[in-house]
């Protein structure tokens, strides 16, 4: 049985959390401020914290720090509550090691979800630390097919906070995915995805999914015979216009143009 410790000063909303946290099968435990919170984070090692960012006696901000400061707390994973977030309290959560943030008034659907989907990712990831075999496996991308040849290691940083997100970008990438989509995968909120990306990386998500897509259609144009259309479809595009103006985009020229010129890689 998982535990989760809810960090929340308004009494019904706490409440509200355990009693559905009860019903769903978890062992969860309340603190009224964040004092209380550091205490019984300490005592009970819960599997996960949820903690409301603005509390009289001490913020959320200043509880995070302390749990990571600990040796017993560090690891665990924390989900902020906040009524509203900017980008500046997003930036500040991420450099402390927030797991992610849930905007009050939440329903309970939503509550939960986060929850769980937050707890199997901390879980998948502790298991590949334990397993390297496992992480390996989960890493390697698909059998290439004749003539392709697979580019990750060089189309994505080695980042392991964003190892998940790329792997679900790497199997997806031929399909209609968007922000929403990897998001739910890699167990984020969209929006502390889209600043955790960029923080990291300097681009956005759809950026790294075009990236990819970019990247295979030059293996494509530069190993086989086929036409625009089919290696449009092969990149992810359903509409062969839009990938010939992406593609121009992103080199400068055409897609039949560049295969033309011998393959050289401009992108911007």
């Amino acid at each position: 049985m998982k535990t989760v410790l809810v960090i929340e000063d308004e009494l019904q909303t706490r409440n509200v959390f355990l009693k559905c946290l009860t019903f769903e099968g978890f062992k969860a435990c309340g603190a009224s401020n964040g004092s209380e919170g550091i205490q019984l984070a300490q005592k009970y090692r819960p599997d996960l914290v949820v903690c409301d960012i603005m509390m009289p006696d001490m913020d959320g901000y200043s509880v995070l720090s302390h749990l990571r400061h600990s040796p017993a707390t560090a690891a665990m994973p924390l989900i902020f509550l906040t009524a509203k977030v900017t980008m500046a309290d997003l930036r500040r959560g991420m450099e402390l090691g927030a797991d992610d943030y849930l905007t009050k008034p939440c329903t309970v659907e939503q509550f939960l979800s986060a929850i769980t989907t937050r707890l199997q990712r901390h879980e998948a990831i502790r298991a590949a630390a334990r397993s390297p075999q496992l992480l390996a496996a989960t890493a390697s991308p698909p059998p290439a097919t004749q003539g392709e040849e697979h580019t990750i290691a060089t189309i994505f940083p080695d980042c392991p906070k964003l190892a998940a997100v790329f792997e679900f970008i790497e199997r997806h990438y031929q399909d209609p995915i968007n922000l929403s989509d990897v998001a739910q995968e890699a167990g984020y909120s969209p929006a502390y995805l889209t600043n955790l990306v960029q923080e990291e990386t300097g681009f956005t998500i759809k950026r790294w999914i075009i990236e990819r897509r970019m990247a295979q259609a030059r293996t494509l144009l530069k190993t086989t015979p086929a036409a625009v259309r089919q290696i449009a479809e092969r990149s992810g595009y359903s509409d062969p216009g839009y990938f010939t103006r992406q593609f121009r985009k992103f080199h400068g020229v055409s897609p039949q143009a560049w295969r033309q010129q011998g393959g050289t890689k401009s992108t911007i």
